[in-house]
This record gives structure tokens, C-alpha cells and sequence, in this order.
């Protein structure tokens, strides 16, 4: 009973976490855009970001992992904004 509780609770924990480490896109992004400066971030890196929490958002919707589709759909939206900003203003 109380291992269920517990992952119960971790999995609310996770979700948070799994929103907020993607905040690292939205700041990346937001300075691009702010600044309309590319020129010393990697596209490579972020293409390889994107490809990673792109695979981990299909993974998710593949065993209907909630926490998985919710933190990565965010992360792969975030990335689309680095790169998109990569290419328009790198």
C-alpha cells in the first residue's frame, strides 16, 4: 500500500521535474529571440536535443506514459524554438 503511494507521489514529483528541466530550452530560445543572436549556440546540440526528447515523447505515447508525453511534449515544442531561432537569426 504504501509503495503505491509513494510512486504515486513520485510520479506527481516527476512530472514537475520533467516540466521544469525543459525550461532549459525556453531560455535558450528566449535569449535568441531577445537578442536575435544564434552565433554561439550549437545547432548540432540542439538538433541532437530535439531528435532525443522527440524519441522519448514517441516512447511515452507508446506505453501511455503520462508523465513521459507531458514533459517531453513541452521539451520538443521548446526545442522547435531553439532551432527555429538557430536557423533565423544564426
Amino acid at each position: 500500500m504504501w509503495k503505491e503511494k509513494f510512486l504515486n507521489y513520485y510520479e506527481k514529483y516527476m512530472l514537475v521535474i520533467g516540466v521544469l528541466g525543459q525550461f532549459l530550452f525556453y531560455v535558450q530560445g528566449f535569449k535568441i529571440f531577445t537578442t536575435r543572436s544564434a552565433g554561439d549556440v550549437s545547432l548540432t546540440g540542439f538538433l541532437l536535443g530535439l531528435t532525443s526528447v522527440t524519441s522519448w515523447l514517441i516512447y511515452g505515447i507508446m506505453i501511455k506514459n503520462r508523465v513521459l508525453i507531458i514533459a517531453n511534449a513541452f521539451a520538443v515544442v521548446g526545442a522547435l524554438l531553439v532551432v527555429a531561432g538557430i536557423l533565423i537569426h544564426g
